[in-house]
């Protein structure tokens, strides 16, 4: 029993010495992110650039509010009845198109009649109702 202890106490030893002779692990050195980014300082809205966010082949492009995110076809049509009373002409969105729940996009010249309180108005008589500003063709181009 005395040699099997001696003999695990000589591995050991030897099992350390062979660890010790491999080269240390250092820790990487990071390069600081200020570095890498240059002149790229921060993250800018395309809107925000000299040009705009413009191509300069392209042509400005319009931004439509849409109105919805309502659940069923009968809500949208009672919205959209609502703002023919307000004299708002808007035009139903394809709902594979428009994501979750069915979608009206308010023309530009519609825009200008609904102001932030009529939006309230219909936010209140609608529970579901949202409205966001998008691009009027969409986000992708079309070419």
């Amino acid at each position: 029993m005395r040699w099997l202890f001696l003999l695990l106490v000589v591995l050991n030893v030897f099992y350390y010495v062979w660890h010790q002779q491999e080269a240390p692990l250092r820790a990487k050195d990071v390069t600081p992110l200020n570095l890498y980014r240059g002149s790229q300082q921060d993250i800018r809205l395309l809107s925000e650039t000299a040009g705009g966010g413009r191509r300069a082949d392209s042509v400005p492009r319009q931004q439509c509010l849409f109105l919805g995110g309502l659940s069923d076809e009968d809500s949208i049509a009672r919205l959209q009845q609502r703002l023919m009373v307000l004299r708002v002409s808007v035009q139903s969105v394809p709902k594979d198109a428009a994501g979750n729940g069915y979608w009206l996009a308010v023309t530009p010249d519609g825009q200008r009649l609904l102001g932030d309180q009529q939006l309230q108005n219909l936010s209140k008589e609608f529970n579901e109702l949202k409205h966001k500003i998008m691009l009027c063709e969409g986000v992708a181009p079309t070419q």
